[in-house]
């Protein structure tokens, strides 16, 4: 007896320090670890039974209390103790013995661990195995008979909410060093795990704990599910074209793009004096404040002040430079031009800089090319109060590490007043 209490202590901590050592990862999830177990049913005591001695196929009755504790969501160990009564049926010779047990077992959630979460969210299934004690007892006089035994499962789970779940098990039990029959009628003196039993329940689980679900309903595969899922999500994100040019947002260099605008197949708009002004929109500031301003209408100048808030005219600058580029000074024009045609009108002039370099030098950087915008309007004639100088300093929203995407920030947009 003694050898088999080593022997169960031993295989209970090894169980545990490696569950431990497998899953320190996966302690950090946030789950219920703790349930408790109640079943019943039948019974079939296979051998040893004593000649003219035998129970019903099945017979009554089984019962079952556990208590559980996952280490993580696949591995985890239980306590159970459990009670079988045995007793004559039919043509057999009338006994009554009654069985009883505690046993330490290591769990394994085969939902888990078989990805049953691919196809199921209610159907579980758990894998049990351990040692114990047990003790055959005999209700017609005082004999007793002690013994270890082995224990060996597997239980269907339904789960009926994240506190409920419907069980079903199947056990073996293998008894070591039984000394009489199931009957009590006759010695056995099995010395090996000659006792053979077999157990099968319906029951419930309850889980203990204040987290939403349960270690045997997590599915962790190391964040690979969620990493796809947000691949999927974010693929689904960039099939969108939210300028509506016909570029998916994915593939379009300019996801802003004024509507009606055409664009190339990688969705920016047709510049071909490269000015940095669509070549559609610029014909049409062309015409409207261009040479012939008298056939400019209310509507239109409305328009026009929309773009120009909408930052589709826009002054651009090299890296490091105050001076604007020689193709962009043409959106200087179109302000200047907007700015004789509507003498009540004020405009703030924004500087950007990139992210390139310390953010107090850019914060200067973005107020000097404002500052220089603001001194060649002034130099054409435009009064001073009509013009506020903003430095709006570093552009964030463009990736730091692409050179094509900083030449884009690295300028001066307006807002007219």
């Amino acid at each position: 007896m003694k050898k088999v209490m080593l022997t169960l202590v031993f295989a209970a901590a090894i169980t545990t320090i490696s569950a431990q050592n497998k899953t320190e990862e996966n302690n950090k999830l946030d789950f219920n670890k703790w349930s408790v177990e109640l079943s019943g049913g039948f019974n079939k005591p296979q051998r040893p039974m004593s000649e003219g001695y035998f129970t019903s196929t099945p017979s009554p009755y089984v019962a079952d209390l556990g208590v559980r504790y996952m280490f993580n969501n696949k591995f985890g160990l239980k306590a159970d103790f459990g009670y079988n009564s045995f007793t004559g049926k039919n043509n057999s010779l009338d006994f009554d013995t009654k069985y009883y047990r505690a046993d330490i077992q290591a769990v394994a959630n085969l939902g888990r661990i078989m990805n049953f979460e691919t196809w199921t969210n209610t159907i579980g299934l758990l894998g049990h195995a351990g040692f114990g004690l047990a003790q055959l007892e005999d209700q017609n006089s005082a004999l007793k008979d002690r013994m270890g035994n082995f224990i060996a499962g597997v239980t269907g789970q339904i789960k009926l909410s994240n506190r409920l779940v419907l069980t079903g098990d199947f056990t073996t039990i293998l008894n070591t060093n039984q000394n009489i029959a199931f009957d009590a009628a006759s010695t056995a003196n099995t010395r090996g795990f000659g006792g053979i039993l077999f157990n099968g329940t319906v029951g419930l689980t309850v889980y203990l704990g204040k987290n939403a679900k349960h270690a045997d309903w997590i599915v962790d595969n190391g964040g690979e599910i969620d990493a796809l899922k947000k691949r999927i999500a974010d693929i689904e994100t960039s099939m969108l074209d939210t300028d509506k040019d016909g570029v998916a947002d994915y593939l379009d260099e300019e996801p802003n793009t004024v509507s009606g605008v055409m664009v190339n197949t990688k969705g920016k708009s047709i510049d071909l004096n490269n000015n940095n002004i669509p070549d559609e929109l610029e014909s049409y500031l062309v015409k409207t404040y261009g040479k012939d301003q008298s056939k400019t209408t209310p509507d239109n100048n409305e328009l026009i002040k929309n773009l120009i808030n909408g930052d589709y005219v826009c002054t651009y600058f090299d890296y490091n430079k105050t001076t604007p580029t020689n193709v962009s000074t043409e959106g200087i024009d179109f302000i200047l031009n907007y700015l004789r045609k509507n003498p009540s009108s004020s405009v703030e002039i924004i500087g950007h800089a990139d992210e390139l370099g310390r953010s107090a030098y850019n914060d200067k950087l973005s107020n000097d090319r404002a500052v220089n915008v603001k001194n060649t309007l002034i130099k054409a004639g435009i009064n001073e109060s009509r013009l506020k100088v903003v430095g709006a300093g570093e552009d964030t929203s463009v990736d730091k590490d692409s050179d094509a995407a900083r030449k884009l920030v690295r300028k001066v947009t307006f807002r007219v007043k």
